[in-house]
């Protein structure tokens, strides 16, 4: 029985079938045509849930809808929208054509089986079909859901909705409604299927006793009807009883319980008769699903069996021993006795097998029984685990509200835990850091503590030689020329006081540059060139001595590296040098006045170049020269950011002290000045300044192009980043990206530079100047000055005329700046050329300047070579 099981109702005549749809036409199309055929002519709605997609195909690919513009999304919906109508159409369509009304309900959700529920709730559907598992998915013998979506509504649905689950046009599974099971339904139906292969059509039926003879009716086959209207045909001719039995069409049964087949059967003998039919019937119907083929000639077997149960032999006999024209006269001859004997046999094998299904049934009644006993067990144990876990709830919101402020206040220690661990780390970093301060420090105040006392001893001296200092000044500036303690060289330029007054334009504020230990640095124009002048100040701790020392030094020194000393006032004790407009090393390494940094080629660069004016100064001849006061505020920077080591006024000629020539030592004993955080520990703590000296401030001056970091402390902070593999962290990224083994290969070689002891510092040629100079080479560095293995050098570039390309005899300073040999540019003024021969631009003015300086280095350089 195919259709919706339950009582008519009047109210629900109008009641629809829902028929759940998907937008595979052919896939669905059986299932639609299942739900017409058992419809029962009620009106048909199609029902869809529409699942918009997630991925929109465009341009050949498919996108996320939330990667595409509204409008591009909200026009493939539409697209959407239009195709799914198309697709409802065709279901109406096929409805059309087999006769049926029918109309179309539709949602759109994200999950199809929730639209479904959703629709089921909203609508308040009492009856749908739908799909119960994908069409590959069928077998013939399925009797469960095979489809997610399907036990989702039949979990999820109102249990008010009677749903029928289809596959393929053949029924699986029924879910009664709340109503259904309310009116005494049976909830699980059993299931009988065709024995022929085109029979795809599952009929129900009730798993309750038929009772034939109380009025009840039963639908039989063909077969059986015939044989009981056969019966009845007899025994109204000889007997003239009546037995009614229905037609094949009919849905009444037998209208009376006396059937007289050849000897007329009593009230009592009927009653029996069909109450235990009724028991063979209901066991028939219990028994399980039979082929639906076999279910006519099964009944006629199992109605005679009925007769033989009762135990009307004369039946029997009326049908074995009755000659042809008898009772059976009316239709039935010798062929249909022999059908009879043999479905007579039939039922025998039927009633044994009835028995076993009964025996069966009643152990899976038990097993039900036991089933049911061990449900209400659990069910009690259910709700006491409900009760305990409903107490355990109550405690743990209880417990919930208690932990609240409980929750905020540890949230508030954390935090204030997380601060405090915070500053206690950034505490102990900064401890960390001061402690090797301290060490480092501690290292150095040893050493200075020995020279506090002879500083308070010395300290009454050094005011009485200030006095006689200044007193000797003011002789001087009365009688520069006569001054006894001042050999001024005649090899430099000489400038008057007010020519120092005019370039600087009467010592504005706006043209100091910088202020050092000598005094105040000035930038100025002097005789049409741009110059950088040193003065003096009264209250500075150098005097009579720093100047005519570093006059002396200058005077003699050029090298590319070294600052160009033009010449000097005595009369004010003031020192001309060539002006650099980038300032100093330390003004650009802190990118004072925002200043771009320095990148790592250029820092390598100035280390290269420092080395090459140290190794100028300590292997110069007849006596080495020290700095003394090696700083980044002593280096100055040119246009090109070419490196210039500047300030000698604390340098020393050093003197040889030794017992013999291989056992000598070239140091100058002499109280320590200079700036506390580049100066050699040995020399503050001994006071012979040697060429080691430099070595060490070179040292710190590389920890301090490689990091960027103050002087104080950077020696024993690159020191523990090394041995704890961390010195990518110390690099100064400023400079760039530092080649990390190039980095790593200077901080050892600045380390080895700052060793405490001088003994174990590196030798500045054969160490220092092999690993700087391919470096500087390789970032695209040159060098004028290259040291030969003898430490004597090649001719300067700049001794050289560019004109005649000789070592100059005479040089003079053009207005271009360029310095030429005197003859050959007075050649190329006079020859009517107003242009420079180096830049090919137009002369300010045709006056030339003498570099002394650079004659006398020329004429010390002839010598000595």
């Amino acid at each position: 029985m195919g259709e919706f099981v339950g009582e008519p109702n009047p109210e629900a005549v109008e009641e629809k079938i829902y028929v759940a749809v998907s937008k595979d036409v052919k896939g669905c199309k059986l299932n639609l045509i299942w739900a017409i055929q058992n419809s029962g002519g009620k009106k048909i709605c199609i029902l869809h849930v529409h699942e918009p997609a997630t991925m929109i195909p465009l341009m050949g690919t498919k996108f996320p809808a939330s990667a595409l513009k509204d409008q591009e999304v909200e026009a493939y919906r539409e697209t959407e929208r239009q195709n799914m109508h198309k697709i409802l159409n065709e279901y109406l369509l096929i409805c059309q054509r087999m006769g049926v009304r029918a109309e179309k309900l539709h949602i759109e959700r994200d999950c199809i089986e929730k639209g479904i529920v959703e629709l089921v709730s909203e609508y308040d559907i009492r009856k749908l079909v739908m799909g119960a598992a994908s069409d590959k998915s069928y077998f013939r013998k399925m009797m469960d859901l095979g489809s997610k979506k399907a036990i989702y509504v039949r979990e999820q649905a109102s249990a008010s909705c009677h749903i029928q689950f289809i596959c393929k046009g053949h029924h699986i599974y029924t879910r009664y409604s709340s109503l259904d099971k309310s009116k005494g339904e049976a909830a699980s139906p059993v299931c009988l299927r065709k024995s022929q292969p085109n029979a795809g059509r599952v009929h129900f039926l009730r798993s309750q006793s038929i009772e034939l003879g109380r009025n009840q009716w039963a639908r039989l086959t063909n077969p059986a009807q015939d044989l009981f209207r056969r019966v009845r045909s007899g025994n109204a001719r000889d007997e003239g009883s009546m037995a009614t039995v229905s037609s094949p069409d009919d849905t009444e049964g037998l209208s009376t319980p006396h059937i007289r087949l050849g000897t007329e059967v009593s009230s009592d003998e009927s009653e029996g008769l069909f109450g235990r039919s009724s028991s063979v019937f209901s066991t028939f119907s219990d028994s399980g699903a039979v082929e639906a083929g076999s279910t006519s000639d099964l009944i006629t077997a199992r109605f005679e069996n009925v007769l033989n149960l009762n135990g009307h032999s004369s039946v029997k006999g009326d049908l074995s021993h009755s000659s042809p024209p008898s009772v059976l006269d009316g239709g039935m001859d010798y062929t249909l006795y022999d059908k009879l004997e043999q479905a007579t046999g039939e039922a025998d094998d039927a009633r044994q097998d009835a028995c076993q299904e009964t025996i069966r049934r009643g152990k899976a009644e038990k097993d039900a029984l036991d089933a049911i006993r061990r449900a209400k067990a659990s069910e009690i144990s259910y709700k006491e685990e409900l009760k305990l876990r409903k107490e355990v709830e109550e405690a743990l919101a209880k417990t919930r509200e208690e932990l609240g402020p409980m929750k905020i206040q540890r949230d508030k220690v954390h935090e204030e835990l997380r601060l405090a661990l915070d500053q206690k780390s950034s505490l102990e970093s900064q401890i960390s850091s001061s402690e090797l301060m301290a060490k480092e420090l501690e290292q150095k105040i040893i050493s200075a503590v020995g020279l506090l006392q002879s500083y308070k001893k010395e300290r009454d001296e050094l005011e009485m030689q200030r006095d006689n200092a200044l007193r000797e000044a003011e002789e001087l500036r009365e009688k520069p020329a006569e001054a006894p303690g001042i050999h001024v060289p005649q090899f430099f330029l000489e400038f008057s006081f007010p020519e120092i007054e005019e370039a600087t334009n009467n010592f504005n504020p706006s043209r100091r540059i910088g202020e050092g230990g000598y005094g105040s640095i000035y930038k100025g124009v002097l005789r049409h060139t741009e110059v950088a002048i040193k003065m003096l100040n009264l209250n500075s701790l150098q005097g009579p001595s720093e100047f005519q020392k570093e006059v002396d030094i200058l005077s003699k020194l050029r090298h590319p590296n070294v600052i160009t000393f033009i010449g000097a006032c005595p009369e004010s004790w003031a020192l001309v040098y060539e002006y650099l407009p980038n300032g100093s090393l330390e003004d650009r390494l802190s990118c004072k006045d925002n200043t771009p940094p320095l990148s790592w080629q250029t820092r390598i660069h100035i280390a290269a170049e420092q080395c090459s004016a140290l190794i100028f100064l300590h292997s110069s001849k007849p006596h080495s020269i020290v700095h003394g006061d090696l700083k980044p505020s002593n280096i100055l920077l040119d246009a090109n950011l070419v490196s210039k080591l500047s300030d000698f006024g604390i340098s020393r000629l050093l003197s040889r002290h030794g017992s013999s020539s291989n056992n000598t030592t070239e140091c100058w004993r002499t109280d320590p000045k200079g700036t506390f955080v580049y100066m050699d520990p040995e020399f503050l703590a001994s006071g012979e300044l040697t060429p080691k000296s430099d070595i060490y401030s070179l040292g710190i001056i590389l920890l301090r192009l490689l990091t960027g970091r103050p002087a104080l402390g950077i020696r024993q902070e690159v020191k523990s980043a090394l041995d704890a593999g961390k010195l990518k962290s110390l690099l100064d990224p400023l400079a760039g990206d530092w080649p990390f083994v190039q980095a790593e290969q200077l901080c050892h070689l600045a380390l080895r530079c700052c060793e405490m002891n001088r003994k174990s510092r590196p030798d500045l040629y054969s160490d220092v100047w092999r690993i700087l100079e391919p470096m500087s080479a390789s970032s695209g560095g040159t060098n004028v000055f290259r040291v030969g293995s003898g430490g004597l050098y090649q001719t300067p570039s700049y001794f050289i005329c560019p004109i005649f390309q000789e070592v100059m005899q005479d040089p003079h300073v053009a207005a271009d700046g360029f310095t030429y040999e005197a003859e050959a540019i007075r050649g190329w003024l006079d020859s009517g050329h107003e242009a420079s021969p180096m830049t090919n631009d137009k002369l300010a003015h045709c006056n030339l300047v003498p570099n002394l300086a650079l004659r006398s280095a020329i004429h010390d350089w002839l010598q000595n070579r």
